[in-house]
C-alpha cells in the first residue's frame, strides 16, 4: 500500500525536524508556512511547497499542524482560506500543537460539520532534541481506529505513542506533562539561586545529584543552563511554557480539580516575563533569586 499524502503546517523549532524525519522515512510531504522562507528551506529537503493552504489540503490525504497556541490553530483551520473551507470527507487532521483540550474537542466538532474531516489531538513531548532524534512522546485524542490507522506514519516521529481517549484526551494529558515541568522550573530555579548563596559551586549540581529522586530531564536541561547562565540560543521559551500552565489552571476551574502549584507556577513566570523575558529560555527563571548588584 503506497504511502498517505502527508500535508505539513507550522515550519517552527519542532515542525521542521519533524518534516524532515518524514521525508527521510519516504513520505510524500506538502509543506505550508506563514513565513515562506522556513517552508522554503524544506523544499530543499525534498518537500513539496504549497502556494497557499487550500493547495496543501486538496493535494494530501492527512494535515499535520504544529503551531504556535490555540488562537494560532483556530485561526489556520477556520479563518478565511483555511483547512476548513477545503478540507473534504475521509481526510483526518493530526494537531501536533498544544493547545486549550476543551477549544480542542470544539474545534474537531466545528471541523466535522464544516466538511467532514476527522480530528486526531496528538500533542508532543520531547523538544526539539526528540523532535530531531525521531524519540518524541505522543500523547493522542481520538476514535481508537484512527489512531491506529497513522500509527505506521508516526513511526519516524515517535518513540511511544499513547491512546489516551476521546479528541481532547491528548490535550489534558500534554496539560499535565506541562504541570510537572513548569513547577519543576519554578523550583529548580529556586534551587540553583539557593546553592549558590550558599557557597555551593551550582554547576555540578548535576553531577551531585543525578541518578537520584531529584534527577529529572528538566533537571538535566535547565539546572546547567541556570547554573552557567546560558540563556541564549534557547530551544524553548518562557512564554510558551507559561501559556501551558495557563491552559491547566483554566483546565483545573472546568474539571473542579484543584492545581495551587501549578498556578504560583504560571503567576512567578508571568511576573518575570513582563519584566522583558517572555522569549527568554525559562533557565532564566534563576534571575528572579539571585541578588541585584
Amino acid at each position: 500500500m503506497p504511502h498517505p499524502r502527508l500535508g505539513f503546517i507550522g515550519i517552527g523549532l519542532m515542525g521542521a525536524p519533524m518534516t524532515r524525519r518524514l521525508l527521510e522515512a519516504g513520505f510524500h510531504v506538502t509543506v505550508w508556512n506563514r513565513s515562506q522562507d522556513k517552508a522554503e528551506a524544506l523544499g530543499r529537503a525534498g518537500a513539496r511547497v504549497a502556494a497557499t493552504l487550500g493547495d496543501l489540503v486538496a493535494s494530501v490525504d492527512l494535515v499535520m499542524l504544529c503551531l504556535a497556541n490555540t488562537e494560532v490553530v483556530e485561526s489556520v483551520v477556520f479563518g478565511e482560506g483555511g483547512v476548513a473551507e477545503h478540507g473534504r470527507r475521509g481526510q483526518t487532521l493530526i494537531d501536533f500543537s498544544s493547545s486549550d483540550p476543551a477549544a480542542t474537542r470544539d474545534f474537531a466538532r466545528r471541523l466535522e460539520e464544516r466538511c467532514g474531516m476527522g480530528w486526531i489531538d496528538c500533542p508532543v513531548s520531547g523538544g526539539v532534541a526528540g523532535a530531531e532524534a525521531g524519540s518524541l512522546v505522543m500523547m493522542a485524542g481520538g476514535k481508537a481506529a484512527d489512531i491506529d490507522a497513522i500509527r505506521p506514519l508516526l513511526a519516524p516521529l515517535a518513540a511511544r505513542v499513547t491512546h489516551l481517549g476521546p479528541v481532547g484526551a491528548g490535550q489534558v494529558t500534554k496539560v499535565c506533562n506541562q504541570m510537572v515541568v513548569g513547577c519543576q522550573a519554578a523550583v529548580l530555579a529556586e534551587m540553583v539561586a539557593l546553592a549558590e548563596a550558599s557557597g555551593v559551586e551550582a554547576t555540578r549540581l548535576v553531577e551531585a545529584l543525578s541518578g537520584g529522586f531529584a534527577d529529572s530531564k528538566p533537571f538535566q536541561i535547565l539546572t546547567p543552563r541556570m547554573a552557567a547562565s546560558d540563556f541564549a540560543d534557547p530551544p524553548w521559551h518562557l512564554r510558551t511554557l507559561l501559556k501551558d500552565l495557563d491552559m491547566a489552571v483554566a483546565q483545573s476551574r472546568r474539571s473542579g480539580s484543584a492545581t495551587p502549584m501549578s498556578s504560583l507556577a504560571a503567576q512567578l513566570m508571568r511576573a518575570h516575563a513582563t519584566r522583558g523575558h517572555a522569549e527568554h529560555d525559562p533557565a532564566i527563571l534563576v534571575e528572579a533569586y539571585r541578588p541585584r548588584i
